[in-house]
Formats: structure tokens, sequence, C-alpha cells
């Protein structure tokens, strides 16, 4: 049996996902402010859906919600949600799950990368220097310009391993 690590990116206890949403909506404000975007009631509200927890959110799930709140929202107003917040950095799309995970900026001027446990569905981001730079040194070496990149990686986390 493996040991759950305490203090790891997937431990929970004593989590404070109010916090999370704060300083989200903390760093989008000032992220608009400063570049001259409009953070509108339904971006916000989208933003603060996707960062209920750390478990990706599909468009559909939002809109359900966001209609039993507001009455009759179309798909477009939250995929232009969405595309706004990805643009300006704040959240990601996680491929393997046409979803969304709000963004924690942890990932400094690298790419994102994804660790996600398909037992609990939760993921995190996470830095990591070393593979941005083997990366960029191989497509170089290739003649090959990175325009996109995230990489998603499946498996279990320690709470999970330890639970099975």
């Amino acid at each position: 049996m493996i040991d759950a690590p305490q203090n790891s990116v997937f431990d929970a206890s004593g989590h404070d996902h109010g916090a999370c949403i704060h300083d989200a909506l903390a760093r989008a404000e000032t992220l608009c402010q400063q570049q001259g975007l409009r953070l509108t009631a339904i971006r916000r509200r989208v933003l603060e859906l996707i960062w209920e927890n750390h478990r990706p959110t599909k468009a559909y799930d939002l809109l359900n919600t966001i209609n039993a709140e507001r009455g009759n929202a179309a798909p477009p107003t939250v995929y232009r949600a969405l595309d706004f917040l990805l643009d300006a950095g704040l959240i990601h799309k996680i491929e393997s799950l046409n979803a969304f995970i709000g963004c924690d900026a942890g990932h400094g001027d690298g790419h994102p990368k994804f660790l996600i446990c398909r037992a609990c569905e939760r993921v995190a981001e996470i830095p990591s220097p070393a593979v941005d730079n083997a990366l960029a040194r191989e497509a170089k070496r290739a003649g090959f310009t990175i325009d996109h990149e995230t990489i998603e990686i499946g498996g279990t986390c320690a709470a999970c391993a330890h639970r099975g």
C-alpha cells in the first residue's frame, strides 16, 4: 500500500476552495484592469464555477448551473465566456476530458502540465522547467517551432492509491 503524502498537489485536507475562488477572481480583476478587458458578470460566474473544486468542469455542466441560476442562457453565452477566460490565461482546457480547470499561474513562463487522477478526477497543474527546456531543445533540434503545448498525464493520485 502507498502512503498518501501530506501537502501533495492532490491533498485536499484543510483546503479552502473559498480562498482559491477569491484568489482567482482577484487575479482576473487585476489582469482585466491591466489589459483593458471586461470581466462581465457571466465571465466572472463561469470562473467561480470552474474554481469550485479541482475537478475539470464541462461546458454543459456550467450551462446547466447558469440556467438554474439565471434562466435561459444559450450555449454560445458559456462558450464565449470560456473563450475569453482561456485567451486571458485564467483557465486551461483539459483536452482529453473536453473540460476546463482554473489556472493557478504556477507554471511561470513554461507551459501547463497536468496530472489527472482517473479515480477521483482531481487535476493538479504542475511546473516543470526541465520538461519545458527538454521540449524546446528537441523542437529546436528538429527545426520545429512550438506554438501550443499542453501535457496531460493520467494516473492515480497517492490518496486514491492509498484507499485502493
